[in-house]
């Protein structure tokens, strides 16, 4: 079998075929947050939600971040006129996503963000093209949106499956990382293992997705409670030949699936183009094999710092430095074994 870690762009499965590596790319330069993913693979996995449906205080967004009930989330990243001041003192050339206008297409006031591409509305003879007329500035003065639809990263080295005591963790043979429901002992090890904070144990307050059926007969039990979850690239849908619920659902493609080398390039070309549009801001996240994960299997195109997102700028998987810790442990005990023969031999001359 070829050794992932080795070769990861090369893979295996259980019957002897060669497969590529799977990945997603998700350029947030064109999501409308609209959150079908979020849907789409809530009904696909039948994954609960944790009590009652509420909006956070602070943005429009209502699931908060990822976790054992939230595979996917959409990220609204909400800036106000401080934020926009700090970064424009900063030299960042700002990008806003260009918010769709409301009202009859003659009244409709002109978009003054870069154009990002963004889908069109309207019917096809009415539709208003979006024009570029100060290309540095946000959707407004005072505010701007981004947005992102965030998932797990499917690390190359994964920290979560390298410290799994029970080895429910897996790489499949299209290069994803899967929990095992019946092997995992929901000690929560895999937790404090992944640097992205992707996995997490689902407790024992979560809900089905349908609480309106209070008729016991219907209701149906929460999976794997008490165990870690998340999640797995509708693994299978893959073993299928099927694309993942999410990226299939996506309406403007934000949402991308194939090989992760087809991924990678296509998302460098998207950088290139936006680059040559002037919107120096969009760089990519997670396609550096050389990173302290090995490459991500998500890879994204953000508009802004990755920490905008909620994502670590230098992600590093807490087992890497296992070789040169031992490496110094070695070194630091053979010193000690030297110390204390020289010790001891300088008291027996004595």
């Amino acid at each position: 079998m070829v050794d992932f870690l080795e070769r990861p762009g090369e893979l295996i499965d259980a019957y002897g075929q060669d497969t590529e590596r799977k990945a997603f790319f998700t350029d947030t330069s064109i999501c409308i947050g609209c959150k079908a993913c979020e849907v789409a693979c809530k009904e696909w996995n039948q994954v609960p939600m944790k009590g009652d449906l509420e909006i956070l205080g602070s943005s429009y967004d209502n699931t908060g971040g990822l976790g054992a009930n939230t595979w996917r989330h959409v990220a609204f990243i909400e800036q106000g006129q401080e934020q926009i001041e700090k970064a424009r003192e900063s030299g960042a050339k700002l990008v806003g996503l260009g918010m769709p206008a409301f009202g009859a297409p003659e009244t409709r006031e002109p978009n003054t963000t870069e154009d990002l591409g963004m889908p069109e509305f309207g019917s096809p003879g009415v539709r208003i093209k979006n024009k570029v007329d100060n290309p540095p500035n946000p959707d407004t003065p005072e505010f701007r949106w981004l947005m992102s639809s965030d998932v797990c990263k499917h690390c190359t080295y994964a920290g979560c499956l390298d410290v799994c005591p029970t080895g429910a963790l897996y790489r499949t043979e299209f290069g994803t990382v899967v929990v095992q429901d019946d092997i995992c002992n929901g000690c929560g090890t895999c937790v404090a293992g992944c640097p992205f904070g992707v996995i997490e144990r689902r407790d024992s307050g979560t809900i089905h997705t349908k609480p309106d059926r209070v008729d016991s007969r219907y209701a149906m039990d929460v999976k794997n409670e008490g165990t870690a979850n998340k999640c797995t690239m509708c693994f299978d849908r893959l073993v299928d030949g099927q694309t993942p619920a999410c990226a299939q659902t996506c309406p403007t493609t934000s949402i991308k699936y194939g090989s992760r080398e087809e991924m990678v390039d296509t998302a460098q070309k998207r950088v290139t183009a936006m680059h040559e549009k002037g919107l120096t801001e969009a760089r990519l996240y997670g396609a550096n094999p050389n990173d302290g994960v090995g490459g991500i299997g998500s890879v994204f195109l953000l508009l802004d710092e990755p920490e905008v997102y909620g994502l670590p700028p230098d992600p590093r998987v807490p087992t890497k430095d296992l070789p040169s810790m031992y490496k110094k442990v070695g070194i630091a005990a053979a010193g000690m074994l030297a110390a204390a023969a020289t010790a001891f031999l300088g008291a027996r001359k004595k």
